[in-house]
């Protein structure tokens, strides 16, 4: 039917562009907020790209989720805004059979968020945990910024580092400030490189350079010139890695009977349902009044949209504080979704408002 062919192509093109803009939206506030450590020195600029990508990773379900939802919405309100749904309903099409070609489209869709949720997830906050715990062991130089000073963590020498060449081994122009005994010591050098003794120590080799040392506030100070000057960089031991509740393999989950683990299992499950529970929500909010407006219901659904994740959290915390019984878990709010989807559906079959509002006489 060349209806249906149109509304899956039209539903295809509007989620695909909600996803990129989405995404484009979260790139771009995570990507400052790293290079704001970035230029504090508290990460290396080459973590990045691997951080964001981890995060992408990670909120992924619910940006899927939003984009099939604002896909549908967008699509059956450009629908009734171009009469085009007049003309279903009039053929002798009801509502109710929309949901089967829109639900043919959504369902690979919810199948990919409870596969991002079950499995994919868990592995990237894995992941990011260990590379994080890895940034934690390295030595000092890698944490240097070019063009930047930054304080080592003994707090007791300061770096800076004109350039690195391409593998990060070789500097270019360093400055190295040190404190022992009293004393400030300046060691300057065009050249230096890296290297790691056979204990496994790592060592800033300066090449041809100059050390100044001195009293602070006298004339007291000497002036040395060197061909090979070494500074063994600080490195602190790598953690053991312990895994979160929300990093563990969806078959190690399922296997425990732990609060935590079915806490966590219901979490996870809770996506994709809510996805699904969205698409056919937005069948009857996707109505477009033409007195009211082209974006009052769009802002009235991503309200929705809020709101359903915003108590799906908040039931998440009740539960946690043993307020609500874990048996019973996120299903009043998936139920209550559901019933209101229902609700909203029959009374636009009906051909009536979404809401009543009688007067009191």
């Amino acid at each position: 039917m060349l209806f249906k062919t149109s509304l899956k192509k039209e539903l295809l093109t509007n989620s695909i562009t909600a996803l990129l803009i989405l995404i484009s939206i979260v790139m771009a506030q995570r990507i400052s907020f790293y290079l704001r450590f970035a230029s504090k020195g508290y990460i290396p600029n080459d973590s990045i790209k691997t951080i964001l990508g981890l995060n992408l990773i990670k909120y992924s379900p619910l940006l899927l989720s939003l984009s099939i939802f604002l896909a549908v919405l967008l699509t059956l309100s450009r629908w009734y805004r171009d009469h085009e749904m007049i003309i279903w309903l009039s053929s002798g099409m009801s509502l109710a059979k929309i949901i089967k070609p829109i639900s043919s489209f959504a369902l690979p869709a919810v199948f990919m968020v409870a596969f991002l949720s079950l499995f994919l997830n868990p592995w990237a906050v894995r992941t990011a945990d260990q590379y994080k715990s890895q940034l934690k062991s390295r030595d000092e130089m890698a944490s240097i910024n070019p063009g930047t000073f930054k304080e080592s963590k003994s707090s007791d020498r300061i770096f800076y580092v004109e350039s690195f060449d391409e593998l990060g081994s070789a500097v270019k122009n360093i400055f190295v400030q040190t404190k022992q005994h009293n004393k400030l010591g300046v060691v300057v050098a065009n050249n230096a490189h890296r290297e790691i003794s056979s204990k496994g120590d790592n060592y800033i080799i300066l090449q041809k350079g100059r050390r100044y040392e001195g009293v602070p506030n006298t004339k007291e100070f000497s002036t040395t010139e060197f061909d090979q000057y070494g500074i063994l960089t600080a490195q602190q031991s790598v953690e053991p890695y312990t895994e979160s509740i929300d990093s563990k393999n969806l078959s190690d989950v399922i296997k425990s009977s732990s609060f935590e683990d079915r806490l966590e299992l219901q979490w996870r499950i809770a996506s994709p349902i809510a996805c699904i529970l969205l698409v056919f929500l937005a069948i009857p909010l996707s109505f477009t009044n033409p007195r009211a407006g082209r974006s009052l219901n769009i802002i009235f659904a991503v309200l929705i949209f809020i709101i359903y994740n915003n108590l799906l959290a908040v039931m998440n915390t009740l539960i946690t504080l043993k307020k609500v019984n874990i048996v019973i878990g996120f299903w009043p709010i998936h139920l209550i979704f559901l019933l209101a989807a229902i609700y909203l559906t029959y009374r636009r079959s009906m051909n009536q408002p979404l809401f009543s509002f009688r007067k009191a006489s």
